[in-house]
């Protein structure tokens, strides 16, 4: 799913069909990976290709910082990629958080890039020791290196949909499709696998519910370019 990008407007780079619905209304062009980070590389590229002024990668991310709790904005400063930092735009970010003003709240720390899914605390709590980095996702760190090679300013607009404890159930963790919807049947089969993740389920329901909440609210207050000029 993707709209063609003109040169004034900004690409977005999504994870998940929930999350592009909430830039509904917005003038971005947008490419969703389906949390695969091939597609993400790809998606990234065509964007770029097709003339995008800027790239965001928006979406739901995983907390490492247990100072952070689902819901929670982070508009990182940078992205860790292949043990190195790709630096956001600053002036940009600065926009973005005078837009949202005192209504939504958000952390500036790092972010850390990931090709697979960090599902336990323990992982998490590793990485955070290693990075520093206040959150995690699968497709930042793919979209600034994109920026980074075309000379694009980049932004990251993401929510956690989990705290840095909380363990994602296995019947959650092949539940997306390759077009960043939800399969219902997986994640029933999985439940019936595994009844015993039920209430991981349900927490990590409603916890991704408070981060797509945020995101909505994040797309209301801005401008229509997320504060891009």
């Amino acid at each position: 799913m993707a709209t063609s990008a003109r040169r004034s407007r900004i690409g977005v780079v999504v994870g998940l069909r929930a999350e592009a619905r909430c830039l509904a209304g917005l003038d971005v062009a947008i490419g969703c990976s389906g949390a695969r980070p091939e597609r993400a590389r790809a998606e990234a590229a065509r964007l770029v290709a097709a003339g995008a002024a800027g790239l965001v990668s928006f979406g739901l991310a995983g907390g490492l910082s247990p100072a952070l709790r689902a819901g929670d904005l982070v508009l990182a400063a940078a992205v860790w990629s292949g043990g190195r930092p790709i630096a956001t735009d600053a002036a940009w970010r600065g926009r973005l958080a005078a837009a949202l003003g005192p209504h939504v709240q958000a952390c500036e720390g790092a972010l850390a890039g990931s090709d697979r899914l960090l599902p336990s605390s323990a992982a998490k709590a590793a990485l955070h020791r290693t990075s520093a980095a206040c959150a995690v996702d699968m497709e930042s760190h793919l979209v600034a290196e994109a920026a980074s090679r075309a000379g694009l300013p980049f932004l990251v607009v993401r929510a956690l949909a989990d705290a840095s404890s909380q363990e994602i159930p296995a019947a959650a963790r092949h539940a997306l499709g390759p077009d960043g919807a939800v399969r219902a049947a997986a994640v029933l089969g999985g439940l019936l696998r595994r009844p015993q993740d039920l209430a991981g389920l349900l927490r990590l329901g409603r916890d991704s519910a408070r981060g797509l909440a945020t995101l909505r609210r994040v797309a209301a207050l801005a401008p229509p370019d997320l504060a891009f000029r």
